[in-house]
């Protein structure tokens, strides 16, 4: 356990560990109501109610679980009427003797305010919030290598599907009907949820619906034309996250297709090249960038709408789909034990888009690229 310094401020954290990961990570144990947590002098100490007591006493991963009911009837000793969450919390931090804590971004402002009321100095920690959580232990990168072997089983099926279909006219048909991005995404996440694992907002988006980058996709799939395959599904065992895009076609890509996929496969493949430990993501992104241009494909707007690689080449992953580390125009030097996207990608409505992510873990020496599924444009 990270141990704090004595001078450092608490932490404290409000918040349902279900959906909150910081809170996930720090207790390591999931529950859809929000509950205190502190951690004071390195110790790590939850206030649960008596419905979570017993099952938090086994499971969470914490120096001390203390029963909220007994915190608060000790707050009502103390003059409190009806003592709210403000009042428990307030009164067990000035039992520890704390009068400042440190509390996350997206700390419920309504409880701060109500902390100040108290007399507890409530100060406002940017992510990070646990500086450690950024570097992936071997454990984290195996979780999250599982949930990607269930995403690219997923997606194999999407491909066979899509093998086994007929081009009819402009359209891909598949038992007499068109195929679908409905269609294409149940596919996708019915395979993941026989692996326990929760597609959200996956996006399967055909022809220039796939130039809007987080288009999700309706309607038929279009024969012939580019098909953005996007998925990041989140473990329902282990709560991490995995995320990997392939770009197909359905029959024959038009020539300039191909030249723009190979665009981006190449300038794909020179980024994950460059991931290793002291290099700057900057340099990575800009590299992406400049190996693009090179080839003529210019970021620009076009009719009001951007055209070209608009968007950063990649992100961390963990307990959160998107989260720090970004690589990007920012400035970032990798580290050891970093996980995170490489996923640059070419948007020209009319010509089609293409999207190419892999997700690495940064090692001693460079990278170790954890997803294993290949790369190829068509499917006859």
């Amino acid at each position: 356990m990270e141990v704090m310094k004595r001078n450092e401020p608490a932490l404290m954290m409000y918040a349902a560990s279900e959906y909150d990961s910081n809170l996930y990570y720090a207790v390591k144990f999931s529950v859809p109501d929000p509950f205190p947590f502190f951690q004071i002098k390195g110790k790590k100490i939850i206030l649960m109610s008596d419905l979570e007591l017993g099952r938090s006493q086994k499971q969470a991963k914490v120096d001390e679980v203390l029963s909220y009911s007994d915190w608060q009837v000790k707050a009502r000793k103390a003059g409190n009427d009806k003592p709210g969450v403000a009042d428990v919390t307030a009164y067990f931090l000035k039992s520890n003797k704390i009068k400042t804590i440190q509390v996350p971004d997206n700390f419920n402002l309504g409880l701060a305010d109500a902390l100040r009321k108290r007399g507890i100095k409530v100060e406002s920690k940017t992510d990070p919030f646990f500086e450690e959580r950024v570097y992936k232990s071997k454990e984290e990168v195996r979780m999250i290598t599982q949930s990607l072997r269930y995403t690219e089983t997923a997606i194999h099926k999407l491909e066979d599907l899509l093998r086994k279909s007929k081009i009819k006219g402009k359209f891909v048909h598949y038992g007499g009907q068109k195929v679908t991005s409905e269609l294409l995404k149940k596919v996708l996440n019915v395979s993941m949820m026989e692996d326990n694992c929760i597609g959200s907002h996956t996006i399967v988006a055909s022809g220039n619906l796939g130039c809007d980058p987080h288009n999700t996709g309706t309607g038929p799939v279009w024969a012939n034309q580019s098909l953005i395959v996007d998925v990041f599904p989140r473990s329902a065992d282990t709560f991490y996250y995995a995320d990997i895009t392939r770009t197909f076609v359905k029959g024959k890509a038009s020539p300039a297709l191909k030249a723009q996929y190979e665009a981006v496969k190449v300038a794909q493949e020179r980024g994950i090249d460059m991931v290793a430990p002291g290099v700057n993501g900057r340099a990575v992104h800009q590299t992406i960038q400049w190996d693009m241009e090179n080839r003529g494909y210019f970021t620009e707007k076009r009719n009001g709408t951007m055209v070209g690689f608009f968007h950063g080449t990649g992100h961390g992953l963990g307990l959160d789909v998107h989260e720090p580390p970004r690589v990007n125009s920012s400035d970032h030097v990798l580290k050891k034990g970093e996980v995170v996207t490489v996923e640059p990608g070419l948007y020209y409505p009319g010509v089609g888009a293409v999207r190419i992510e892999d997700l690495l873990v940064v090692t001693d020496k460079g990278h170790q690229n954890l997803t294993v599924y290949p790369k190829k444009l068509e499917i006859s």
